[in-house]
């Protein structure tokens, strides 16, 4: 998963911000969910996406893919630190934690709710209520927590 993918989508959606405001978006795997450094706000949420061990190759779908977004603008510049969690393969021993591929149509719900949250907690807009719910992928197996990186930090526990 590469900012090439998220960047351009980012700075579309991100444009019907206050004029003269510029907003980054920058991946930081040191993220640490519910605790935001001082004068940052926070956006979780959940989504649908594949993931493919490097070592066997086998891959797996899931709908409960974690990603904490940490955004603070001051003095006009704006920043976003996102960090999707990641998972491993169940039929390697020590495999290595995978980071999701998040379909293009999921990352544009994902940066279009991270641009409301951005109006509502750095902008103090009222947008009333928005619904726009990510877009499932096909998964035959249950949610497995002990190759989930949010379930192993202990982050993971909401839907």
């Amino acid at each position: 998963m590469a900012l090439s993918e998220w960047t351009p989508v980012f700075q579309i959606k991100t444009n019907i911000l206050q004029q003269g405001d510029s907003w980054c978006l920058q991946f930081d795997d040191s993220l640490v969910p519910d605790s935001p450094n001082s004068g940052w706000e926070q956006y979780i949420r959940n989504t649908g996406a594949r993931f493919k061990c490097s070592g066997c190759g086998r891959s797996w779908p899931s709908n409960r893919v974690m990603v904490v977004f940490h955004m603070r603008l001051s003095n006009g510049q704006g920043v976003v630190k996102v960090r999707p969690f990641r998972q491993n393969c169940k039929t390697c021993s020590d495999a290595p934690m995978e980071r999701p591929s998040i379909t293009p149509e999921n990352i544009d719900i994902l940066l279009e709710k991270l641009v409301e949250k951005i109006r509502i907690k750095c902008y103090h807009e009222n947008l009333g209520k928005v619904n726009r719910p990510f877009v499932s992928v096909d998964v035959k197996s249950p949610h497995e927590p002990e190759h989930c990186e949010g379930c192993m930090q202990g982050f993971c526990t909401r839907d």
